[in-house]
């Protein structure tokens, strides 16, 4: 049961999503949606801090609840036909904002995995979508033997794994 507790009052946890900042919304549902073949099930924005009203602290609506001062964002939650949701924003504010995506051993860095039937199909699939991808892990030992795995950079150039 979700949102109950056991263990001493430890809450159960489940996933309901995964969020990533693009730098357009439009294109990144062009491509999660056409591509990669995502449902689109909601879009909210702009939501725009400037139009919200502040707290009894001083701070504005997006800082409160986002940690983000000064915030525009526009979001929308896409699925997957095996159920993950994604949740993709994209940011029109503050302006500063770091625009580049971190790498992987970055604090905050990030990939979603795909499993596919042909990890090297799909790659090249993809890279003929406007994807990049890394060299394939073709794994020989340990509890994954014989898997492949492959990182891949979608047009955005925020992480991917293919796995198979």
């Amino acid at each position: 049961m979700t949102g109950t507790t056991r263990d001493g009052g430890r809450p159960s946890f489940t996933v309901d999503h995964v969020s990533r900042t693009v730098p357009d919304l439009d294109q990144a549902l062009a491509f999660y949606c056409g591509v990669l073949g995502a449902v689109e099930l909601y879009r909210m924005g702009p939501m725009d801090a400037a139009d919200m009203p502040t707290g009894p602290d001083g701070r504005d609506w997006m800082e409160a609840h986002v940690g983000v001062q000064g915030a525009c964002l526009t979001l929308a939650m896409i699925a997957f036909g095996d159920g993950a949701r994604v949740q993709l924003v994209q940011y029109d504010r503050p302006d500063g904002r770091w625009t580049e995506p971190p790498l992987n051993c970055d604090i905050g860095g990030h990939h979603i995995a795909f499993r596919v039937d042909d990890v090297l199909a799909a790659a090249a699939w993809l890279t003929e979508r406007g994807c990049t991808p890394l060299d394939a892990i073709e794994i020989d030992a340990g509890p994954l033997a014989g898997k492949t795995n492959l990182y891949i950079q979608d047009p955005f150039g925020l992480q991917l794994e293919l796995v198979d």
